[in-house]
């Protein structure tokens, strides 16, 4: 009788593949993240329930096997469970993103089911097996399999909705359970074993025993601070984690000692001691956080805070390090392919290492945004580079077993165990060389995010002159303040001076995106409906203004005061969100802010020199407007020909909100908001009873809407502002003839349409007789911002704007005139898009026999009259003919002179 040889555990589709794929698609999201809803949230699950829940269900098992020594007979409950879990989680995130409960409600169900029944088959080998040291590891797994059930519970309930208050409470809850319990278990549970093997040490003495005393310790921990969050007993939620983070401490000993023997050398040993590092510090800050934080949703909003260093820190480094040594030994078949595989995973260890820790710490701190940005980037590429090592390590190892002529399949272990040393025994590069290049990396990231961003010294000044002179009492006051139909709620907030304010901003608009920006240079960044963020303002010894710095929300009412007020003084008026608790020597407590909810008496005051509202001097791009300058030679005109009316009764389009950079006049840009990317946006022709219907797609990063002159209905659904990202269907019908405009509703509307949102629907009246040349000209103003940037709502409120144009351009028909034949008729559709200026429109040298405005002839032939202008208020429009008598340059103008002096003005070339 011959013995069957030992299953070999090569690379694996089912295994190892759903890793890869996790992994790949959480590279495209981090990539493709400003175009998606909710990026953080997929992030963290691609991560988290991806990648990471799917290599704990695989290795779990796997160290069950060698532990027990019991393999699990029968692989097709273990595919069924995989399958089941990655299923599960798939629907879990498409029923999230599509906002479909069911979806999601079937998606964690299935993803229990698998914890469940995995967990299940470990009790069942842990009765059978015979006894072993090492089987307190297994009950390790069991244990988290306990958790991952009641966290998908509780992320389906958060799926469902509930009160702010609810909601942080069920969040915690869910993270504590997931990340504490259904991960921390299985990593603390794996690190008895699998830690000194990746050092190439023994075990340290005790392990087994402090291993045994910290289960109960971590167990007791997380029902206890899960259960306190649940029941809002934030006392319990401190206390439950302090309990988890002892039992941490007492499995740290035995780590620390096989260190001491061995220190780490290699990126597995030094991204999973980072991990465990991580995970530590984010729970102790936690602690802090719920101990002193006295409302919910700043516990929530600071929570969000620490979210990156669990799932950055802790989660990512421990499933790339395990992995980095777990995958070679799975590749197996020989000391020389393992080593092989190990070393390729181990390249630019030192390195890689420092710059995703270096640059995570950064990025959790304080900094400027673009600092920030740029650290998470170096993060992401620093993690980001283990995925095509793993695909390069496969392949070398590959190549290495033909290259030995696959030796006889072996235990995986056993011939990791047999390669000559670990890879970090063997770095072809100094580790410090390479450590110091990363450090260097990030301080070079951070120099240039400073350099790049000039303000954020500035900014920083600022912040510090805020609390100058003013000596810190020790408090921390909590504010939370929500953002809501162009207005902050409360608008004032009072603390005493010396107290540090931290703010809570959250977007509580159905439809449009604000941010809050302070006179001290800190800001939230923009927020979509839903989304909130937080300022920590710091120590306030001054007043500070701040204010929503969306194009004209500032103009509009939306400025937020704090006030400095007296040592102890009472609040003005409003509500408070929390009790304070400072005794009366000053001992360090955590307040709510007094806040007040009247409005502003500066609700209507412009921003700073140049506009900006931002509350910094810039330059005006005014101040390059050359109006005898001319285009450079790629320049191509607005299209000014009209297209004839389409036979067709239905008329569909789409227009997409564009956030594009244009040129306005020649050397001067402007950031523009569009409609299909121009300004004006399409020309709509059509006759009366056509029907036109309309698909808005707001790809820009605020609210915006439309509103056609055009038709008649109501508005309410139609005309509704949506947010980045979203779309609706305008459908009307044209019962009306005449020269209509349409334009962004969304207020303030003289921002959306100085900015560029606006165009024309012509209407035929019927019986229209034919033209030689038809011809549209949309007139509007430029109140340029700075340049390349938006508008000045400042300018706009005043009236005074910096050029006239005829669609969008300064003179660009005087440099690409208009073509014309001497003896055609040229029919000339005019629109005032304004939004504050109306036209006079005259052309030099002609004269009009017909003239149209707002649906009536107000001159037609025959006869013997004639017209020398059409004027049009704002938002009116109508047309000309005229018959050019012979070849020659005929200006035309608006025929308010200023405006034509600043924009307004073209050129009809006529022939013969």
């Amino acid at each position: 009788m011959t013995r069957e040889p030992r299953r070999r555990r090569g690379f694996s589709p089912l295994r190892d593949l759903p890793v890869m794929g996790w992994l790949t698609a959480l590279i495209v999201v981090v990539i493709a993240h400003p175009f998606l809803p909710a990026p953080k949230w997929l992030m963290l699950h691609l991560l988290l329930l991806g990648a990471l829940s799917h290599s704990i269900l695989v290795w779990s098992r796997h160290f069950a096997d060698a532990l027990l020594r019991t393999p699990e007979r029968d692989p097709t409950a273990q595919r069924i469970r995989l399958g089941l879990h990655n299923g599960g989680a798939l629907l879990v995130i498409a029923g999230v993103a599509t906002d479909l409960l069911p979806l999601t409600a079937v998606g964690a169900a299935s993803v229990a089911a698998a914890a469940l029944w995995h967990g299940a088959a470990l009790v069942a080998r842990l009765r059978t097996a015979l006894p072993s040291r090492f089987s307190i590891t297994v009950r390790f797994y069991v244990a988290a399999s306990c958790f991952l059930p009641i966290g998908a519970l509780l992320g389906t309930l958060l799926a469902r909705g509930f009160t702010e208050v609810w909601h942080e409470r069920l969040k915690l809850a869910h993270a504590i359970v997931n990340l504490l319990g259904w991960a921390g278990l299985t990593v603390v549970g794996t690190l008895l074993t699998l830690w000194p093997a990746m050092l190439r040490t023994r075990m340290a003495e005790g392990a087994e025993r402090a291993t045994r005393r910290a289960l109960p310790l971590l167990t007791a921990g997380i029902v206890t601070a899960a259960g306190g969050a649940i029941a809002g007993a934030r006392p319990l939620v401190a206390l439950g984690l302090a309990g988890y983070l002892a039992g941490l401490g007492v499995t740290a000993v035995p780590m620390a000692r096989a260190a001491k023997g061995k220190p780490p050398a290699s990126y597995a040993t030094w991204s999973v001691l980072a991990a465990v590092a991580w995970l530590a510090g984010s729970l102790a800050v936690l602690v802090a956080v719920v101990a002193v934080t006295p409302t919910w949703p700043a516990i929530g909003d600071r929570f969000s805070g620490i979210t990156p260093a669990l799932a950055a820190g802790f989660g990512a480094q421990v499933l790339l390090g395990t992995l980095s040594y777990l995958v070679p030994v799975a590749l197996g078949r020989g000391a020389g392919p393992v080593r092989v595989a190990a070393d390729t995973l181990d390249r630019a260890a030192a390195f890689r290492v420092v710059i995703v820790n270096a640059g995570l710490l950064v990025s959790v701190l304080p900094v400027p945004v673009l600092v920030r940005v740029l650290c998470s980037f170096l993060v992401f590429g620093g993690l980001g580079a283990f995925l095509p090592l793993l695909i390069i390590a496969i392949r070398r190892s590959r190549a290495a077993r033909r290259a030995a002529g696959a030796p006889a399949p072996g235990d995986g272990a056993a011939a990791a165990q047999g390669a000559a040393g670990s890879p970090g025994d063997r770095l072809r590069r100094p580790a410090a060389g390479l450590a110091v290049a990363g450090l260097a990396v990030v301080v070079l990231a951070v120099a240039s995010g400073v350099a790049l961003d000039p303000g954020a010294v500035s900014k920083a000044r600022a912040a510090a002159e805020a609390s100058a002179e003013v000596r810190a009492t020790g408090r921390t006051v909590t504010a939370r303040v929500e953002a809501r139909d162009m207005r902050f709620s409360p608008a004032t907030i009072e603390v005493s001076p010396g107290d540090r304010l931290v703010i809570t901003l959250v977007n509580t608009d159905d439809e449009d995106v604000h941010d809050l920006v302070l006179d001290t240079g800190q800001e939230t960044g923009r927020l979509a409906p839903g989304e909130s963020a937080r300022i920590d303002v710091g120590v306030v010894g001054r007043d500070i203004e701040g204010w929503c710095s969306v194009l004209g929300h500032r103009q509009m009412g939306m400025v937020l005061h704090i006030r400095a007020t007296g040592a102890g003084s009472a609040p003005a008026g409003g509500h408070q969100h929390g009790h304070g608790t400072a005794g009366p020597s000053g001992a360090s407590g955590d307040h709510t802010a007094g806040a007040s909810g009247h409005g502003s008496s500066g609700a209507s005051g412009g921003g700073a020199p140049g506009g900006s509202g931002d509350g910094a001097p810039r330059e005006d791009a005014a101040a390059r407007l050359d109006f005898t300058a001319r285009p450079g030679p790629g320049f191509t005109p607005y299209d000014p020909v009209l297209r004839p009316a389409s036979e067709q009764r239905l008329h569909r389009y789409t227009f997409r909100v564009h956030e594009v950079e244009r040129e306005v006049a020649p050397g001067v840009t402007q950031r523009l908001w569009t409609f299909n990317g121009q300004m004006p946006g399409p020309v709509l022709h059509g006759k009366v009873g056509d029907t036109f219907e309309i698909t808005l797609v707001n790809d820009g990063t605020i609210g915006h809407s439309i509103d056609f002159h055009a038709g008649s209905l109501a508005p309410d659904k139609p005309m509704r502002t949506i947010p980045p990202g979203e779309s609706l269907v305008y459908r009307f019908t044209a019962i009306k003839a005449g020269v209509w405009m349409y334009h962004c509703s969304t207020m303030p509307m003289s921002a959306h349409i100085a900015n560029g949102l606006f165009g024309a629907v012509i209407i035929e009246p019927e019986d229209l007789p034919a033209a030689d040349r038809s011809y549209v000209l949309v007139q509007s103003e430029l109140y340029l911002g700075p340049p390349g940037g938006e508008a000045d709502m400042d300018k706009i409120r005043a009236e005074r704007p910096d050029a006239v144009v005829f669609n969008g351009y300064v003179n660009q028909y005087d440099h690409r005139p208009l073509a014309a034949r001497a003896g055609e008729r040229v029919r000339v559709w005019l629109l005032a898009a304004g939004p504050n200026r109306g036209t006079s429109f005259h052309v030099v040298g002609g004269q009009f026999d017909t003239v149209y405005a707002e649906g009536a002839y107000l001159l037609r032939p025959p006869g013997d009259g004639g017209s020398q202008s059409l004027a049009l208020a704002p938002a009116q429009g109508g047309f000309v003919e005229l018959v050019f008598p012979e070849p020659g340059h005929y200006p035309f103008v608006s025929h308010a002179m200023v405006d034509a002096e600043r924009g307004a003005h073209g050129i009809f070339k006529v022939t013969e």
